[in-house]
């Protein structure tokens, strides 16, 4: 059936394009924000509804809540509004699936994706708690998993503060089978409640199925409050005891035995992580653990249990009539309204008609109801079997029987990927890729991709190999190096290192080679090196001693360019304001138009001469000598004291110098 707002425009900005989901409260549907021209999710609450102020204001505390947190695992609510009667939402749009839908096509999963899809849950969660919110419906059909990898949590519309009393008059609104059991009991939830949910959807994760199960809600709820969650590993032998213990705490029926928030479940989370081994890690259940009970682990990709669609819903469920979950559907898995007998049958509480309509039926006549009822009964059971039939079946074709999910083809040569799915009913349509890795003429990729749903009719595009890329390294020789460099990346390579090297016939700055040669196929991204000319070599002439100018000169004339050297040094073979040290050496060559640096001289460094007068010959000798200075002696009359030296003690003189003594 036509949904009437696919194809209108809600208050003059969203235009609507397709129906995505139906809940019991709202509708999701994609659209696109004309203004701002971006896709979005636009959710609608159902117009009978939107005339109730409770539903309207969870709509707006949605919002707002989300509006809080801004985090990027949580679907950002970018506006909210009403248009006449429709009252809406409007949601970042993430293209993908939920946690329920992988659930349901894979079964259990292997720990790491199901820690992997775990950490992001408690990474937007914990920044829901340290705001003082608690999510309340934490399950898989909240949890969306982009095309992209990303995972994000949705559906903030049971929010409430951390202090907010959550039952009213006996009435609770939740979701079955996560449902914590203090929120059961007293109605009343904080950050644990959500972490006791989390802890369900890893036992889930983990083994396929849930913790709990029941031919009624209020079943599930008494075997909740009474029994402990079983361990993932009774269901599936070999898992680590890591796991165990950590779905044991997370989903202790003490609240206080649990974390105490979702960051504190996040660090133990990645604290078990580290613990476990890469075949812990990557472990997988055999196919057919959940048809003959074997369990066990395997290598190997488990095929999921199918599955329904689980819709979110609001719903009012007496105690006698909380089984009545809908046909093709798991009652436990929707948000509901459980009415719960009170401890006093005298306080059992009214439900507003106002907040739950419901057509009243009318009593029988007096005297005919016994027999009415004998005569149309059969008739009336006969045309609502009927009308269910026709009905489901009606919904299944809508839902289901219009579509089949892609057949795997990766890595089949292209005739046998065409023959495959053609003999899927689906049309192929064929585009070319280069690839490292898939051979040529075999097929890289689908879209869409293996196992996704599509129309029985429709189109799949295969992706086939043209094998590795290879680029022809261009041919470079004469060019500038910037240029060379510029058409290497153009080209899909990637510039290496540079060498320079002197050269008669290839101007100076210009390229003389490559490697790999031009001419040469490479892959793309491949380094290609240059050696790049200096020209012809030209002998450095020496300027050492000479003035600073005359230096220049020479220099020049040669063909460099000259470069004063900041500091002066000292220099024992040059007297100072001459050239002490140059750089290419001297009696080196270079290349035309290099740059030569020359350093000028502050002459010899001079140091004092130790005073030895009246030491003896010997010792005056030793202190000299390690002072760095060579000495003379002159001995009058033989004596060994000395009475005079030259130069005198105090004065300064280079390293080297010969200090002369005179000794009697």
């Amino acid at each position: 059936m036509q949904d009437p707002l696919v194809g209108q425009t809600l208050d003059g900005r969203y235009r609507v394009e397709a129906r995505i989901a139906v809940g019991g409260m709202a509708t999701v549907y994609r659209a696109v924000d004309t203004r701002l021209d971006r896709v979005l999710a636009l959710k609608v609450m159902h117009p009978g509804l939107a005339a109730d102020t409770g539903f309207v204001e969870r709509f707006i505390r949605e919002a707002k809540a989300v509006a809080r947190l801004s985090h990027t695992n949580v679907v950002a609510v970018f506006d909210q509004g009403t248009d006449g009667t429709y009252v809406y939402l409007a949601m970042e749009y993430v293209a993908g699936c939920t946690l329920r839908d992988v659930l349901r096509e894979r079964g259990a999963l292997a720990p790491r994706a199901a820690l992997d899809i775990l950490e992001p849950v408690l990474a937007a969660l914990g920044a829901a708690h340290r705001a003082g919110l608690v999510h309340r419906d934490m399950k898989p059909e909240n949890v969306l998993i982009g095309d992209d990898g990303r995972v994000k949590v949705a559906d903030f519309g049971l929010v409430r503060a951390v202090d907010t009393q959550t039952s009213v008059s006996g009435a609770l609104l939740g979701t079955v089978s996560y449902l914590a059991p203090e929120q059961i009991g007293h109605g009343t939830v904080d950050q644990r409640t959500d972490v006791y949910a989390c802890g369900v959807m890893l036992y889930e994760m983990l083994t396929g199925a849930k913790p709990y199960t029941g031919d009624t809600p209020m079943q599930v709820i008494m075997r909740r409050l009474n029994e402990d969650v079983p361990p993932p590993s009774a269901a599936v032998p070999g898992l680590a005891p890591s796991l165990d213990a950590l779905v044991a705490r997370t989903t202790s029926r003490d609240a206080a035995g649990r974390p105490d928030d979702a960051v504190a479940m996040l660090a133990e989370v990645r604290g078990v992580r580290a613990e476990l081994s890469p075949q812990e890690m990557d472990a997988r259940p055999y196919e057919d653990a959940a048809a003959d009970g074997s369990g066990g682990y395997q290598d190997a990709v488990p095929a999921g249990p199918a599955g329904s669609e689980e819709p979110t819903s609001i719903v009012v469920r007496p105690p006698a009539a909380a089984a009545d979950g809908g046909e093709g559907e798991d009652p436990l898995n929707r948000t509901t309204r459980l009415l719960l007998p009170p401890p006093n049958p005298a306080d059992a509480p009214d439900v507003p008609a106002a907040e739950f309509p419901a057509a009243p039926v009318p009593p029988p006549p007096p005297g005919r109801a016994r027999a009415g009822r004998g005569r149309r009964g059969p008739l009336a059971v006969l045309v609502a079997l009927l009308v269910i039939l026709g009905v489901g079946a009606g919904v299944w074709y809508i839902s289901e029987g219009q579509f089949t999910h892609v057949p795997g083809v990766l890595a089949l040569p292209q005739d046998q990927a065409q023959h495959k799915l053609t003999s899927a009913g689906l049309d192929t349509r064929v585009k070319q890729d280069f690839s490292l890795t898939v051979p040529r003429g075999s097929v890289i990729s689908t879209d869409p991709a293996p196992g996704k749903r599509i129309r029985s009719n429709g189109t799949v595009t295969l992706t086939v190999s043209k094998g590795p890329q290879e680029i022809r390294v261009p041919d470079l020789a004469g060019r500038t190096l910037a240029d060379a460099q510029a058409q290497i990346k153009a080209a899909g390579l990637t510039p290496g290192a540079v060498t320079r090297s002197f050269n008669d016939s290839v101007p100076r700055g210009r390229v003389i080679v490559t490697e790999p040669a031009a001419g040469t196929q490479r892959a793309p991204g491949t380094p290609v090196t240059f050696t790049v000319s200096r020209g012809s070599p030209v002998d450095v002439p020496d300027v050492i001693g000479e003035s600073v100018t005359d230096a220049q000169q020479d220099l020049q004339d040669a063909g460099f360019t000259v470069v004063l050297a900041p500091e002066k040094v000292f220099s024992d073979e040059a007297d100072a304001d001459t050239v002490a040290l140059q750089s290419p050496d001297r009696d080196t060559q270079a290349g035309a138009g290099d740059t030569v640096t020359i350093t000028v001289s502050k002459g010899q460094q001079l140091f004092p001469v130790p005073d030895v007068k009246g030491k003896k010959q010997g010792e005056a000798e030793q202190i000299l000598k390690d002072a760095g200075f060579d000495v003379r002696v002159i001995n009058i009359f033989f004596g060994d004291t000395v009475f005079s030296e030259s130069p005198d003690g105090g004065n300064q003189a280079p390293k080297g110098a010969t200090v002369t003594l005179w000794v009697r």
